[in-house]
């Protein structure tokens, strides 16, 4: 029996009628690579079941606190059933993307089922009429609450119900016996003892903030980084407004190689620095449109995972899900026409922001939260959703752009190629644009999740970030092939009398 972290319940207690804290993705297979060219759902929900003991946390539901005296606690689920989580479905001829980007956001708009284990998969067949896809390709859409993980744990599960052959055979079944669930005198004694051990903590804490705020002081006094340029004029825009609870996807892909060819367009760049500016990019496409492009650039958070590096890529992190992530505030460079001039100023925010974070401490900026009662953080969210409070405030951010790496060599699913990958997140009030980046084999991809009355046009979101991209692409390979100016010959110094000149050999350069 696990008990939730604060990060990890904040999640179960911002969740409202509109807003739905699921996460997952959407993945797509090509089943000509299985043995038999077919996949049959039994096939599925076998291969499912046969891996669930690599992930015990699919087997384990929510129990709350009495009086929510404490954040819950996760427990087995003594009667698991693996077809409630598991269904089938078909897109109605002729199955394009269109339909199964509309039928992805419909089923993200319902909620799960807090009595049960926190995910559902979703196979959906149908797809006969996607570029680039064989008919015949199936697809997964996953929904798993962001209470049970976050982006790097939640690829890691992802990869644990993976093979990395077409022809693994399915592991040996391990007998499952739920353990009993702890009596309500257990549960209020453990919160006891965790009020009581509280102050300790906390004692703990302060005395990392101390060196925290020395280092924060020195950075500023030395220049060597500064405080946001956005911190309290951040634009508000159509995405910073209060979600209907409906939701709207559009998604692309973009060669890896590509995108590495283009940082190296900037100094120290990153892929990450690429991303943001292919989002801001995006944006700044989609708001001249609409003529709502704010004078001031838009600004998100992109997080960052705190975990220690040696998890970073490991599928171990399925036993032990959970959130571990901060994040940091960049800029867009959305009043930057030039898209080389955005890369560069997107990467220098982004470079301001992490030795801001790095000096604070990421770990330190997260472990606040657990000082906070869970009654009061339950309460808190309830008045901030029912007066209006995320939209009626100054906003923060615009949106979200989150990067989480993936495998770079196939995976099989029953037998079945993953042909491709999409991240798809959360909406909430006042941050209503969502932008999920997973990479996997060679490839990269966006996803952006946002509002139907805010985004009532997705497809033509999507055309904006291919259209970033391709910009961004070809004013690098531009400059790249621009001949540099010739120097400047030296003029020769001129020669003293009665001197003999050295020889070639002799000179120094």
């Amino acid at each position: 029996m696990d008990q939730l972290s604060a990060q990890d319940a904040s999640f179960l207690y911002t969740e409202n009628d509109r807003v739905a804290n699921h996460v997952g993705g959407l993945y797509i297979y090509d089943q000509s690579t299985t043995p038999g060219g077919l996949v049959t759902f039994k096939q599925i929900l076998r291969h499912i079941g046969a891996r669930l003991s690599r992930v015990p946390r699919y087997r384990q539901k929510l129990l709350w606190v009495p009086g929510n005296l404490d954040h819950p606690y996760w427990v087995d689920d003594a009667k698991f059933d693996i077809e409630y989580h598991v269904r089938h479905m078909a897109l109605p001829k002729p199955g394009d993307w269109r339909q199964l980007m509309i039928q992805t956001s419909r089923l993200y708009d319902r909620p799960l089922d807090m009595n049960r284990p926190l995910w559902v998969f979703y196979v959906i067949e149908g797809l006969d009429n996607v570029k680039g896809l064989p008919p015949g390709s199936f697809a997964v859409v996953t929904k798993t609450h962001h209470a049970l993980i976050d982006g790097v744990s939640g690829t890691a599960m992802a990869t644990a119900i993976h093979e990395r052959t077409p022809d693994a055979p399915d592991p040996a079944p391990e007998p499952w016996q739920p353990q009993p669930p702890p009596s309500e005198l257990e549960l209020l004694t453990r919160s006891y003892l965790n009020s009581f051990t509280q102050p300790m903590k906390f004692m703990e804490l302060l005395g990392e903030m101390s060196p925290a705020a020395q280092r924060l002081m020195d950075g500023l006094s030395s220049d060597r980084f500064r405080l946001p340029d956005s911190a309290g004029t951040v634009p508000r825009t159509r995405f910073n407004g209060a979600t209907t609870g409906h939701r709207v996807l559009a998604a692309t892909s973009f060669p890896l190689a590509e995108l590495r060819a283009i940082k190296d367009a900037v100094p120290g760049g990153t892929i990450n620095d690429v991303i943001l500016s292919i989002g801001g990019g995006a944006l700044r496409r989609y708001l001249i449109h609409h003529g709502e492009l704010p004078e001031r650039s838009l600004v998100t958070l992109s997080p960052i995972a705190v975990r220690p590096s040696k998890d970073a890529a490991s599928a171990s992190m399925a036993a032990a899900p959970g959130n571990q992530v901060t994040g940091m505030v960049v800029t867009l460079a959305t009043d930057e026409a030039d898209p080389l001039k955005r890369l560069q100023a997107v990467h220098d925010s982004a470079i301001n922001s992490k030795e801001l974070t790095n000096a604070v401490g990421a770990k330190l900026m997260t472990d606040f939260n657990q000082f906070v009662p869970s009654v009061m953080t339950g309460l808190a969210s309830r008045l901030v959703t029912s007066m209006g409070l995320a939209t009626a405030m100054q906003p923060i951010v615009n949106t979200v752009l989150t990067n989480v790496p993936g495998p770079q060599f196939p995976l099989y699913f029953c037998g079945a190629e993953m042909v491709n990958q999409f991240s798809l997140g959360i909406v909430q009030d006042g941050m209503i644009l969502f932008h999920g980046i997973l990479s996997y084999n060679g490839k990269l991809t966006i996803t952006a999740m946002s509002d139907r009355e805010a985004m009532p046009d997705p497809a033509f979101y999507q055309e904006c970030m291919d259209a970033a991209f391709e910009e961004l692409r070809d004013a690098t390979r531009a400059a790249d092939e621009t001949p540099s100016p010739p120097k400047p010959k030296a003029e020769a110094a001129p020669r003293k009398k009665g001197k003999t000149p050295k020889s070639q050999a002799d000179r120094k350069h």
